[in-house]
């Protein structure tokens, strides 16, 4: 058992360009020989972390494999149905073990205790395998599609362990889709200069995201919610807005990281995030943030449901599905149930006076600032996540609670008071600085892809550089990647 190859680590800076050598000038253009690599690659850059559980990742393999092969050669529905039944049983039952046993035992024991009948039942020990949420829900979404004939299915084993291991989005996503990224494993890939500059411009951006924003923003809001009884409101609310670009920052710096690896062998990933903290409305920070999972959840879950083709009732009844699934996919702990539900309440009041799809453009599109109007929404929309974060982040529903009745008492007005005072000026600043950035490149796939276009090479260089430098001189604390534990 080792440790997990990050991919801001020295083991990662070795690996990659030894996996993008043996791809490009070993395999040639070979495809079945690239798929063999990426597939070798990927289990040792999974098997770095803890060997056995590459065991999980083969089974789920094979399984829909299997599963896609035999819907490929019936069209009699029972015995389609009966396919599908068990990849969705066998891939549920394998998450639901590892990620959510002890949460019911523990539930149930509670329920019990509560009722004045105490029960002491058997923990396991058991490790929660690093990305298991996301390689379960790739593989279960090529079965459904296969099923719901909206693809045909592989005989292709290399390119479909190839789809199920890929290694830059393995552990922490985006979600893939078989309709978008099998194909690529079955087509000639080319390497180009203009995707491998595009792939490192966004490799580079994700790392800042990670190393400058998420790291030194972990450390403020981490010695917040420490102990939160002992602050007012108002640093209780700082903690808040330091955890919001905390996740942020270390999530989707984590899906640009990927996605600009894949660019390096050829790969188009899908956009994972689109600035969601510029969103007007709680139904666009939902289009903009973690697209890969929300759209999974309409797709093969809200969608098949009824979506919102039926009653009011029941599109209320379908989003507060779709949001406490959401809610629950995050963590075996009630603080993601309440954010789920906490979210559903937001979303509903614009559900139900049909102004969910108002806001589906870039904000202040071809514009240098936003109106007066959409300033207030964005504040407005972005205080209402900062809230729903308080639950996200705490240990207990209790704590998220007594966070919150702080924030909305009279110590809100307080000046905040934090142990670390000048290092909190400092993280500010470059919060900051990485806003100005995100709102100048929102219309781009991410903040730098077309910013530097415009400016003379001297000044484009002295830009990437410049960012560079700014990683290694502000890095902070070194912390995991947020998602490796969902």
């Amino acid at each position: 058992m080792g440790n997990d190859m990050q991919f801001i680590s020295i083991e990662f800076l070795v690996f990659l360009p030894l996996v993008f050598f043996a791809y490009w000038f070993l395999a040639g253009k070979n495809i079945q020989a690239q798929n063999c690599i990426i597939v070798l690659a990927s289990y040792v850059f999974y098997g770095w972390w803890d060997w056995r559980f590459l065991l999980l990742i083969a089974a789920s393999t094979f399984l829909d494999f299997f599963v896609g092969v035999k819907l490929g050669l019936t069209d009699y529905l029972p015995r389609r149905k009966l396919y599908l039944l068990l990849s969705v049983v066998a891939n549920l039952s394998l998450l639901g073990f590892f990620k959510y046993f002890n949460f019911f035992m523990d539930s149930f024991a509670a329920a019990f205790t509560f009722l004045g009948n105490p029960i002491d039942l058997y923990r396991l020990r058991i490790i929660l395998p690093v990305g298991i949420s996301f390689y379960t829900f790739q593989t279960m979404s090529y079965s459904i599609d296969v099923y719901k004939r909206n693809m045909p299915p592989t005989n292709d084993f290399i390119a479909f362990s190839a789809y199920v291991s890929f290694f830059p989005q393995l552990v922490a996503g985006p979600i893939e889709r078989a309709t978008n990224l099998l194909p690529q494993f079955s087509s000639e890939r080319f390497f180009t200069y203009e995707a491998a500059s595009d792939g490192m411009r966004q490799i580079l951006w994700g790392a800042f995201k990670k190393i400058v924003i998420a790291d030194n923003c972990a450390v403020i809001a981490n010695q917040i919610f420490a102990s939160p009884e002992r602050f007012s409101g108002s640093t209780l609310l700082l903690g808040a807005f330091f955890f919001a670009f905390q996740i942020y920052g270390d999530f989707s710096g984590y899906s640009d990281i990927a996605i600009g690896v894949s660019r390096l062998f050829g790969f188009k990933l899908m956009r994972n995030f689109a600035n969601p903290y510029f969103s007007r409305d709680i139904a666009e920070f939902w289009r903009r943030w973690h697209i890969s999972l929300s759209t999974w959840f309409r797709d093969y879950v809200y969608i098949p449901l009824g979506g919102s083709k039926k009653s009011k009732a029941i599109n209320v009844r379908n989003t507060f599905i779709i949001f406490l699934l959401s809610g629950f996919w995050h963590g075996a702990n009630w603080t993601f149930l309440v954010w789920g539900g906490l979210n559903a309440l937001y979303f509903i009041p614009l559900m139900l006076g049909n102004k969910n799809r108002k806001n589906l453009g870039i904000v202040a599109e071809g514009h240098l600032l936003p109106s007066a109007g959409e300033l207030l929404s964005m504040v407005t929309t972005f205080f209402m996540v900062l809230i729903a974060w308080v639950f996200f982040r705490a240990d207990s529903v209790a704590q998220a609670m007594g966070i919150t009745m702080k924030i909305f008492s009279f110590s809100l007005f307080e000046a905040p008071k934090i142990p670390d005072s000048n290092n909190v000026w400092i993280v500010l600043f470059l919060v900051s600085l990485f806003l100005v950035v995100e709102w100048f490149g929102r219309e781009g796939e991410y903040a730098i892809q077309k910013i530097p276009a415009k400016l003379p090479t001297a000044l484009r260089y002295a830009f990437y550089y410049s960012i560079a430098f700014v990683i290694v001189l502000a890095g902070g604390d070194e912390q995991q990647f947020i998602y490796f534990q969902f």
